[in-house]
C-alpha cells in the first residue's frame, strides 16, 4: 500500500507554481505549458482540493525508481477523465492536455500497480462517511451487465450472451448500499453470471472481509448460495420477482446497481467496449467511479447550503 499525498504546505521547485501536485513541487511539470480548464469533465478547485490528499505518491519520490515526472498530476487525471466521459480513442486527446502517449503510460502504470484501485477505495470511504456510514461496508448487491464490442477486440475475450443477445463482453460489479463500486470483473459475455461469480465474491471477500451479506437476482441461484455460506462465511441473498408481479416494478436492494449500471452508461468510452485487454475495462470503469465520486466530494453538503 503506498502512502497518501501529502496536504501539508511544501517548498516548491519553481518560482510561481500554477499546481500543488507532486510534479509540480518535486518534479518537473513546471517546464511544461498550463492549461485552461474548459471542459465539463475537468475538476474544479473544489474538487482538486478534496481528491488531492487521496492520490497515491508516485514511486519515485519515495525512492523506489523511475524519474521525476514531467507532467502535471491534476491535468493527466483530467485528460483521462475526459476520455472516459467523452468516449475518444487516446490518440484523439486535445492539443491542450499531455501528449496522448504521455496520459496512457500515466494510465497503464496506474493500472499494473493497482494505484487506481487503491485511488478509487480511497475516495468510495470518503463519500461513504460523507453519507453519515462507515468506510468499510457490510453488505453489497451483484450483478451483471452485457455490452457489446468493437470490431478491435480479441475474439478471445469476446462471446455472445444469448439470454440478451449481445454479442460482445460482459461487466460484473458488486457495489455497496450506496451504489458505489466494490469489484469489478469484465469477461466474455458467454460467461454465465454464476460462473463469474465465483471469481468475484473470491476477491469480494479478500478486499472487503466486513461484508457478510450480498443481495442477488435469480441468475445466482444454485450451488453458489451454498459456495459463498461454506468458502466465503457470505450470505448470498437471492431476491426474485413474484409471478403475481406484471410491468415494470423496482426489486428491493436489486435497484441499487441497475442504477450503477446506468451511472456507468453515462460515461461514452463504457457505452460499448473498445478495449484489447479486459483489465483496461475494469480500470476505466473504476476510473468512472472516480469521476462520479470526486464530483460528489467536491459540492457543498445539503447540510451546509442552509
Amino acid at each position: 500500500m503506498s502512502l497518501l499525498y501529502v496536504s501539508e504546505p511544501v517548498q516548491f521547485n519553481s518560482a510561481a507554481p500554477s499546481c500543488d501536485c507532486f510534479a509540480h513541487v518535486y518534479g518537473n511539470a513546471a517546464d511544461h505549458p498550463d492549461r485552461v480548464r474548459r471542459y465539463p469533465s475537468d475538476m474544479t478547485d473544489e474538487e482538486w482540493a478534496a481528491v488531492r490528499p487521496l492520490l497515491p505518491v508516485p514511486a519515485w519520490l519515495q525512492g523506489r525508481g523511475g524519474q521525476p515526472e514531467g507532467y502535471c498530476h491534476r491535468q493527466l487525471l483530467d485528460a483521462i477523465r475526459y476520455l472516459v466521459a467523452g468516449g475518444i480513442s487516446w490518440r484523439a486527446m486535445p492539443a491542450d492536455f499531455p501528449d496522448w502517449g504521455r496520459v496512457y503510460a500515466f494510465f497503464r502504470r496506474w493500472r499494473e500497480h493497482g494505484l487506481i484501485a487503491e485511488f478509487h477505495d480511497r475516495l468510495r470511504g470518503k463519500v461513504r462517511e460523507r453519507e453519515g456510514r462507515e468506510a468499510e461496508p457490510t453488505a453489497g448487491i451483484i450483478d451483471a451487465q452485457s455490452v457489446r464490442a468493437a470490431a478491435m477486440v480479441p475474439a478471445a475475450s469476446r462471446g455472445y450472451d444469448g439470454g440478451k443477445k449481445v454479442p460482445g463482453r460482459k461487466r460484473h460489479i458488486v457495489t455497496d448500499t450506496l451504489g458505489l463500486l466494490l469489484a469489478v470483473a469484465v469477461t466474455a459475455a458467454n460467461i454465465g453470471d454464476r460462473d463469474a461469480a465465483v471469481g468475484l465474491l473470491a476477491r469480494l471477500h479478500a478486499l472487503h472481509r466486513d461484508i457478510v451479506l450480498v443481495w442477488a437476482d435469480g441468475g445466482y441461484t444454485g450451488g453458489l448460495v451454498g459456495w459463498c455460506r461454506n468458502k466465503l462465511a457470505l450470505t448470498l441473498e437471492i431476491v426474485k420477482s413474484t409471478d403475481d408481479m406484471t410491468g415494470f416494478v423496482v426489486l428491493p436492494r436489486r435497484w441499487v446497481a441497475e442504477r450503477t449500471f446506468a451511472w456507468l452508461m453515462n460515461f461514452r468510452r463504457l457505452a460499448r467496449n473498445y478495449e484489447t485487454l479486459p483489465a483496461t475495462s475494469e480500470a476505466l470503469t473504476l476510473w468512472s467511479m472516480v469521476t462520479r465520486m470526486s464530483r460528489c466530494l467536491g459540492r457543498p453538503r445539503a447540510a451546509d447550503r442552509h
